[in-house]
């Protein structure tokens, strides 16, 4: 990939870089190369690309130098991302994960049940991806190259809601029959045609049981026995003995369950969604001194690129010109704008709040702090806790055992024991549905990686299941107060009159001339005031990363930082500093007539949760 005129990359896959310090390492030992210019690691990627002159470079001699630091070299081979819309539970992927690994020329593959992904690592020299693809199919997994994510469709377009919803009808139905017509006719289908009853219960059996029948009937035929199999066998065997209303009960509450797990997966989904909105779609670069709107993914390294006023920035880059106040709690949690000047660091995601700006791109759209953030979140299932990698093995064994077991209590106590055939096949079916270990497997993941995207929604990054469940063993806590101890979003603390002016004038005036400001603190300062009985102003003037400046009557007023006045260092100025405070001074350009301090405050439980951490012992 060409970076520059005179610069190209060269990109090498690693294994065994799993953390930011084996990240670290690697870019210590290769950057000290001749002819090497910049490394950049990817940990979710696990690649490490080099940036060099435009004369080749020594390829063998970058893996040699890596593997000397103590990684190995990936074999060569390229990615394919694909999605599998019905991958619906961490059983489901552990099939199609074994589908694709019987394939010759398959060197890695990952699958990740929340974003429905599934990542292959192939020899294109050996295979391509129509056979990756067509084994997926074979699995009885629907599957499309991409990664798009797909409108929630309505509930009558949900197959499963519809014919899990008529199921549910027919088995109510099955049990008002037999309330109101107990004479209904019920027995076995070959002791003669079954009652209005039966009827309903067979028809709530095979309408809540087409949902999975077909993917049970390819678990038995490929050996690879799982939930879908339990309940398949369930139903039918129930039907096969005359017990209708079993069968139905099996077909539509496992119907229901398996809806509800979706839902709950679907949660986990929606939170990481919702972390990808934050980044834009488009951008506004400046190409030949003329302004045009690409995608991100366009954005070249070095371009400018313009923001203007309300904007998201759409790449991590530096400031070229301009002056604003940019939010950044997207990304960072940080409550209060940070003001950004010529050199300053932007990130994607982050709003740019006042000025107009022009940032110099330092980074691509997809190694963005925030392309990072989402790629660490989608990549969290990779990273399992020992706990989810005990049940998933747990799992691959429990089914086949529970049904040899149910097969045994069905068949061993009649045929040895001469017992009551019937009773004991009854007792092996329940047995077949007590023990479905869909709840069991799913739970787990579900729970991380819910956990994992509600954390980095709040500004908390957690790499995987793993590091999570570690804050288990957690003794000792250091925390950043913004947003976590405090609120995360500005309020005035303390006005301090100065010269005569009283507390409520000087809130009066700051309130009338930032109610035109949408700064955070603008906001702060108007919402103390409540916007009652407020002057008129006129001449209104915004100074980017300052303040700002408007007529009250015949006086011209400013309000904002130190720096607005002639003699803006008062002397409670250190004191609010101290404090953690911001400082608005009130006043004309000669004369200082009091401050307003903001801050982030203090939330009401803090003192609570430092309490509950000390008595656990942290």
């Amino acid at each position: 990939m060409a970076i520059g005129r005179s610069e190209v990359s060269t990109q090498i896959r690693v294994q065994g870089m799993d953390c930011p310090d084996c990240a670290a390492k690697i870019e210590r030992g290769v950057r000290r190369l001749d002819g090497v210019v910049d490394v950049s690691a990817n940990l979710m990627r696990q690649t490490v690309t080099v940036t060099h002159g435009s004369e080749a470079i020594d390829r063998p001699g970058l893996e040699r130098a890596i593997e000397t630091i103590g990684y190995a070299i990936a074999p060569d081979g390229q990615r394919f991302v694909c999605t599998v819309p019905d991958m619906e539970c961490p059983d489901c992927a552990a099939k199609v994960e074994r589908a694709i690994r019987e394939l010759d020329g398959i060197s890695e593959v990952s699958t990740a049940v929340m974003s429905q992904k599934v990542v292959v690592h192939y020899n294109p020299g050996k295979i391509g991806r129509e056979a990756v693809t067509a084994a997926i199919r074979d699995a009885g997994y629907t599957v499309s190259e991409g990664t798009e994510e797909e409108e929630p469709s309505s509930f009558w377009r949900n197959r499963e809601q519809v014919l899990t919803a008529v199921s549910g009808l027919f088995f109510a139905a099955g049990f008002l029959v037999r309330a109101f017509f107990p004479e209904d006719t019920h027995g076995p289908l070959w002791q003669g045609r079954p009652g209005w009853a039966d009827t309903c219960f067979l028809l709530a059996a095979m309408l809540g049981g087409f949902n999975f029948f077909s993917a049970g009937l390819r678990a038995l035929r490929s050996l690879s026995l799982d939930m879908d199999f339990l309940m398949t066998a369930a139903i039918v065997g129930a039907v096969a003995i005359g017990e209708y209303p079993e069968a139905a009960a099996i077909a539509f509450l496992f119907s229901v369950a398996e809806l509800l797990e979706d839902y709950a997966v679907d949660r986990a989904r929606n939170s990481l969604r919702s972390l990808m909105e934050l980044a834009p779609e488009t951008a506004t670069v400046l190409r030949n001194d003329q302004e045009l709107v690409v995608s991100v993914e366009e954005v070249a390294l070095d371009e400018r690129v313009v923001v203007r006023p309300g904007e998201k920035i759409p790449v991590d880059g530096t400031v070229f010109s301009g002056v604003s106040a940019v939010d950044q709690s997207p990304i960072t949690g940080e409550s209060m704008p940070v003001t950004k000047d010529a050199g300053a660091k932007v990130f994607a995601g982050t709003i740019n709040r006042e000025g107009y700006l022009e940032i110099r791109a330092k980074r691509l759209a997809a190694e963005s702090t925030l392309s990072r953030i989402i790629q660490m979140v989608e990549a969290a299932e990779e990273h399992r806790s020992p706990s989810e990698q005990f049940v998933r093995r747990f799992a691959r064994y429990y089914t086949p055992a529970i049904t040899v077991l149910a097969l045994g209590v069905m068949l061993i106590p009649p045929l040895v024991l001469g017992a009551d055939f019937h009773l004991w096949f009854v007792r092996g079916l329940t047995l077949l549905v007590i023990a479905c270990p869909c709840a069991l497997v799913i739970s787990t993941p579900v729970a991380v990686v819910s956990g994992i995207t509600s954390a980095a929604r709040n500004g908390v990054l957690i790499k995987g299941g793993n590091y999570l469940e570690a804050l288990g063993g957690v003794r000792a806590v250091a925390f950043d107060k913004t947003g976590t101890l405090t609120h995360g979003q500005p309020e005035v603390t303390e006005v301090i009159s100065l010269n005569g002016a009283s507390e409520a004038e000087i809130l009066r005036l700051a309130a009338a001339l930032e109610q035109r400001s949408q700064h955070p603190i603008a906001r702060a300062i108007v919402a103390r005031a409540d916007g009652v009985g407020l002057p008129e102003v006129s001449d209104f003037e915004s100074i980017t990363g300052q303040g700002v400046r408007a007529r009250v009557g015949e006086t011209t007023y400013l309000v904002g930082k130190p720096d607005l006045f002639a003699d803006g260092q008062v002397a409670q100025l250190s004191r609010l500093q101290e404090q953690g405070q911001t400082a608005i001074l009130v006043g004309t350009a000669l004369e200082v007539m009091g401050v307003v301090a903001v801050a982030d405050t203090v939330r009401k439980d803090a003192r609570a949760a430092i309490d509950a951490l000390h008595r656990q012992g942290i």
